[in-house]
């Protein structure tokens, strides 16, 4: 009988599994879990650069503080102003519309003081449940740097960006429903690499029996990271006689 899971349901038992497996670690494995969590959103930007052209880091803000946060930005925005001989009006709907760079600095103190950064398995656990809906505890705040310093405050005032399932997600549905989940992750031009169809597979395999066939996911490496993407595509895998690697981009 087939069984028809929703996308929230689907992240509720993502959720529910990694903080059951985190559980049962030892303190080494959950410190070991941490700390590559803590490298995936909330990295040190002291480092990285060789790799990456911009860097990413995640705070969550509860939406019903969203209101609360408007009046201390605009208080540092003020006080910053201030500092530097500035004449500025601003109340709570203008503020809002203030462009420069002076208002990203002061987004980014206050969003770094009042907000949960991601960077260990419960903090994980608020962010990965975040679907983009009104429902949601938390809101995503995003913060990109360059190796200059910060770029932009994705203040995410709407409320819709959603959690994107990193490799511990998958491999916690892996779990969930004792299978192998493949990732099979293409880049293109637009990715940092020089060669052009650029495949990689990236296996996630459950803590435990394997009790159904392999899903397979499909991901295009997009814009300036070239190692994340927008979403991911069921494939339809089919067996097949063995191909050469140099084959495997033209039979997928």
């Amino acid at each position: 009988m087939r069984c028809e899971i929703d996308a929230r349901e689907l992240r509720r038992r993502t959720v529910k599994r990694f903080l059951e497996d985190l559980g049962s670690l030892s303190s080494v494995e959950r410190e070991s879990a941490n700390d590559a969590i803590k490298h995936m959103y909330s990295p040190d930007l002291r480092s990285g650069w060789g790799i990456h052209v911009i860097q990413e880091v995640k705070l969550l803000a509860r939406k019903e503080d969203r209101e609360g946060l408007m009046l201390p930005l605009a208080n540092c925005l003020i006080l910053e102003c201030r500092g530097n001989f500035l004449a500025f009006f601003i109340d709570l709907v203008g503020f809002w519309e203030t462009k420069g760079s002076v208002r990203e600095m002061a987004a980014e103190s206050i969003y770094k003081e009042r907000c949960i950064a991601v960077d260990d398995g419960s903090s994980w656990a608020k962010y990965m449940s975040i679907s983009g809906s009104p429902d949601d505890e938390y809101d995503i705040i995003s913060l990109q740097y360059t190796e200059e310093g910060l770029l932009t405050v994705d203040e995410n005032r709407e409320g819709h960006a959603a959690a994107f399932g990193d490799d511990i997600a998958i491999e916690c549905l892996a779990t969930e429903f004792k299978r192998e989940i493949f990732v099979v992750q293409a880049h293109g031009s637009d990715a940092m690499v020089d060669e052009e169809n650029c495949v990689f597979f990236l296996p996630h395999r459950p803590r435990g029996r394997i009790c159904e066939p392999p899903f397979f996911l499909f991901m295009k490496g997009t814009g300036w990271s070239g190692a994340g993407a927008d979403h991911y595509e069921p494939l339809i895998a089919h067996p097949s006689s063995a191909v050469s690697q140099e084959k495997v981009a033209w039979v997928l």
